[in-house]
């Protein structure tokens, strides 16, 4: 997986989440030079990137699956997994005997409603829907290029790197995911940390509900903050933390616990997290691309020169119209 340069002369373009606005996408591609060719989508001296997240809440899941393969197949992308490809994944996928429940991503009412969309427009298509979730299996979890890294959600070394010992292409398999059934188990560790990243509890048992109607116990927190002094430090997710929560100091054993991914790594590439604004680098070396495509937002590319840092004027992206 880790190569020592990917830096080789050809430049890369990574994407970021694309749930289903496959027409956006078609825009961003040929504002970025790429056409198609024979079907598929290619650029003469560059390679896209996919951050994960093709599938749900969209209105062409189809079209984008196909567009997003295609390009892999033909060696014109590469694509990690997302955490929506692997909701879709452990939905479909029975439980092992005796975990207590029948499918690994239990058939919750909440569940099922972050999958609805894709369920829906893949229904007339049965065979071609079960074709991609054996495709997903190929998706790797992250990609270690070297100057460059992608993971949909957070970078953890401490998992990457026992995890790469034993499966150093990356892909998880159907015992992977099997194991990931027993919550706290190093396969639902992986899966949790990289594709859906660091989470702090909210104080003395607290709640807050998300803009999307979600009850929700914890917040996403950052993973390179150095120094944070208060639960507000430590938030990255579009829903604010209440005022009392924010302002609370974290105690030592809280600060001790934290990960950090550090300013000396490569540049870091994630998606996940519905930013809002102009597409800017969270620090010199770590950027976020998902800003929202599907809520009207904005679908965002990186494109990455052989630059150390990262450069403000690299970042494009097109604002995503009423049925995009």
């Amino acid at each position: 997986m880790t190569h020592p340069t990917a830096h080789t002369g050809r430049g890369f373009d990574v994407i970021g989440d694309i749930h289903g606005c496959a027409h956006t996408l078609e825009t961003l591609l040929e504002n970025m030079g790429y056409a198609p060719h024979q079907g598929v989508w290619q650029h003469p001296h560059r390679q896209a990137l996919f951050l994960g997240d093709i599938i749900d809440r969209g209105p062409r899941i189809r079209e984008a699956l196909r567009l997003v393969h295609d390009m892999v197949e033909a060696g014109s992308a590469q694509c990690i997994m997302g955490n929506h490809e692997i909701n879709a994944l452990a939905w479909e996928t029975p439980a092992p005997a005796g975990s207590g429940r029948q499918f690994i991503r239990e058939h919750t009412e909440r569940n099922r409603r972050q999958l609805a969309a894709t369920l829906e427009q893949m229904a007339p298509w049965p065979d071609e829907w079960a074709y991609y979730l054996e495709w997903f299996y190929r998706l790797p979890l992250f990609l270690d290029l070297g100057e460059i890294r992608l993971v949909h959600a957070c970078w953890d070394e401490s998992l990457i790197r026992p995890f790469a010992a034993q499966y150093p292409d990356g892909r998880i398999d159907r015992e992977f995911l099997e194991s990931a059934a027993e919550h706290g188990g190093f396969a639902s560790q992986v899966l949790e940390r990289l594709l859906r990243g660091s989470e702090m509890r909210l104080p003395h048992g607290g709640k807050m509900v998300s803009k999307d109607g979600l009850v929700r116990h914890s917040f996403r927190t950052k993973f390179w903050e150095e120094e944070p002094q208060t639960y507000g430090d430590l938030v990255f997710q579009p829903d604010a933390l209440p005022e009392d929560v924010a302002t609370r100091p974290l105690t030592d054993s809280q600060k001790a616990e934290l990960l950090i991914y550090g300013s000396e790594q490569p540049i870091l590439f994630v998606g996940h997290y519905w930013q809002q604004g102009d597409p800017h680098p969270l620090r010199p070396n770590l950027a976020c691309l998902d800003y929202s495509a599907v809520k009207y937002g904005k679908l965002v590319a990186y494109r990455w020169d052989g630059e150390h840092r990262l450069q403000r004027d690299h970042f494009v992206w097109v604002d995503v119209p009423r049925l995009a």
